[in-house]
C-alpha cells in the first residue's frame, strides 16, 4: 500500500517535495490558503547555484551592520519597535560568524544547493517548458578596481567546492554586460549556473506535473497541528479536522507558529523580502548580477528585469514599506543608466531565517512522522529540490546517505 503524506505549504518547498514523493510510490496532498508557488517562491532574483553556499553571518559582519541600518538604501532595516524582540536571534546570528562555524555551515549548504540546477531540469522535464531554466553565470559586480579578489573566505569556500570562477576587469565586465554602469569597474564571475526565468511561473508548471503524476490540491489555511495517540496527525482547517500517516511541515515562516503549541520553540524569524520587476526595462542582463555593494540582485525575466533585495525585520504581522520598494528603485537606476525606472511592479513577502543560515529538515525529538522543511531564508529557491529528495526519502522509510544533523529542528 502506497504511505500516504499530508504537505502543509505549497510553496516551493512543498512543490518539490510533494514531486519527489509521488516518484517514490506515495499519496500526496499538499494544503495552502494560495495559488502553489505564487507567494514567498514567487519574489525571488531566480538565481539558481549550486555556489550559493556563504551563510549570511561571516566574520566582522557586525562590523557592517550599524551602518546598513542607518542607510535609507542599505541593505537591512529593523523596526524601532521591534529591535527588543529581534535581539536573542541576532545574538545567535553574530555567534554563528566564526570562521570555522561558517565553514561547517557553508559544507551543510552545499549538500542543499550542489544539484539544484540538475534536479530543477529533471523536475521540468516533460513539462513544455523546460526553457524556463536557462545556462547563466552570476556575476558579483565591485565598484572598487581592486574590490573582486578570489582569496577572501567566501571564495575560498566556493573553490573548495569546486566552483568555476573568474575575476573580470572592467573590459570584461562590459563585455559579459554592456548595459552596465560604467561605475562598476571589476568582478567576480561565478560560472555553471542557471536562473530561472519567472520563479512563479515554474511554481505553476511544477503545480501542473503534481497533479498530472496524481497528486491532490487543497485550498485552505491550517490552523492547528498535534499528534494522534494511535499514531499519525491531525489538521484543522478551516474546513474541519483531517488526519494523516505522515505530515511534513512546509510552511515557510508560519511554520513555528503551528509548533508553539506542542512546546515546540524554533527561532524562525520573518524577514519580509521585497522586489521590483521593471516591465518595460530597455536593457537585457545576460546574467544575474549582485550590486555588492548595497547587496541586491538583478536578472532578466520575462517579464522584465527584476531586482530583488533588502531584508526587513519588523515581524509576522507588520504592513509592507513602500519606502523600502522605492528604494529599489532608486538602486536599480544606479545599476544600469539605461534601465527604464517609470514602468513597474512590486512584491514583498516574508521569508523564514534562522539564524544559522540552514534550514529545519528532518523530525522533530518526540513528535514522529512530523517532518520539518522550513526556514530556507534567501536559498529556498536553490535549496527546493534537494530538499524535496532528502523529505522524501525521510518519509518513505528510504535511505539518505546523507548526514542530516545540520538541519535538525532540535539543534537550537
Amino acid at each position: 500500500m502506497a504511505p500516504q503524506v499530508t504537505v502543509l505549504g505549497a510553496g516551493i518547498i512543498g512543490i518539490c517535495t510533494g514531486l519527489s514523493l509521488l516518484e517514490r510510490g506515495a499519496a500526496v496532498r499538499l494544503i495552502d490558503r494560495g495559488d502553489p508557488g505564487q507567494e514567498t517562491s514567487f519574489g525571488n532574483a531566480g538565481v539558481i547555484s549550486p555556489w550559493s553556499i556563504v551563510p549570511q553571518a561571516m566574520p566582522g559582519v557586525w562590523k557592517k551592520i550599524p551602518g546598513w541600518l542607518i542607510d535609507p538604501l542599505g541593505p537591512v532595516s529593523v523596526r524601532p519597535s521591534y529591535l527588543p524582540r529581534l535581539t536573542s536571534w541576532g545574538l545567535k546570528f553574530l555567534a554563528n560568524g566564526t570562521e570555522a562555524r561558517v565553514r561547517e555551515i557553508s559544507a551543510a549548504m552545499d549538500i542543499l544547493n550542489r544539484d539544484c540546477v540538475t534536479l530543477y531540469r529533471h523536475h521540468l522535464r516533460g513539462t513544455g517548458h523546460e526553457d524556463l531554466v536557462r545556462d547563466s553565470y552570476y556575476i558579483h559586480a565591485y565598484r572598487d578596481a581592486e574590490g573582486a579578489r578570489l582569496d577572501t573566505l567566501d571564495n575560498e569556500l566556493r573553490l573548495a567546492a569546486g566552483a568555476d570562477l573568474e575575476r573580470a576587469d572592467a573590459r570584461r565586465l562590459r563585455e559579459l554586460e554592456p548595459d552596465l554602469s560604467t561605475d562598476f569597474k571589476s568582478a567576480i564571475v561565478i560560472k555553471g549556473q542557471a536562473r530561472a526565468l519567472s520563479p512563479g511561473r515554474i511554481g505553476q508548471v511544477l503545480t501542473d506535473k503534481f497533479q498530472k503524476m496524481g497528486g491532490e490540491i487543497e485550498r485552505a489555511t491550517v490552523q492547528s497541528i498535534a499528534p494522534l495517540e494511535e499514531g499519525g496527525w491531525r489538521y484543522v482547517t478551516e474546513h474541519g479536522e483531517y488526519t494523516t500517516p505522515k505530515l511534513v511541515l512546509a510552511m515557510g515562516v508560519w511554520s513555528a507558529e503551528l509548533l508553539k503549541p506542542l512546546g515546540v520553540r524554533i527561532p524562525l524569524e520573518s524577514e519580509r523580502g521585497y522586489h521590483v520587476n521593471f516591465t518595460a526595462p530597455g536593457i537585457t542582463l545576460n546574467h544575474s548580477i549582485m550590486d555588492v555593494d548595497m547587496k541586491f540582485v538583478a536578472s532578466s525575466m520575462q517579464d522584465g528585469v527584476r531586482v530583488a533585495g533588502t531584508a526587513e525585520f519588523g515581524g509576522l504581522d507588520a504592513a509592507a514599506s513602500e519606502r523600502r520598494s522605492d528604494g529599489l528603485v532608486t538602486l536599480a537606476g544606479k545599476l544600469s543608466p539605461k534601465l527604464n525606472t517609470e514602468a513597474y511592479t512590486t512584491w514583498s513577502g516574508q521569508r523564514p531565517s534562522l539564524p544559522d543560515s540552514l534550514p529545519c529538515i528532518g523530525e522533530i525529538d518526540g513528535f514522529p512522522d512530523l517532518i520539518t522543511a522550513f526556514g530556507h531564508s534567501h536559498w529556498g529557491l536553490m535549496m527546493a529540490p534537494k530538499t524535496g529528495q532528502i523529505v522524501a526519502d525521510l518519509a518513505t522509510g528510504t535511505r539518505t546517505n546523507l548526514d542530516l544533523a545540520p538541519y535538525q529542528p532540535n539543534r537550537f
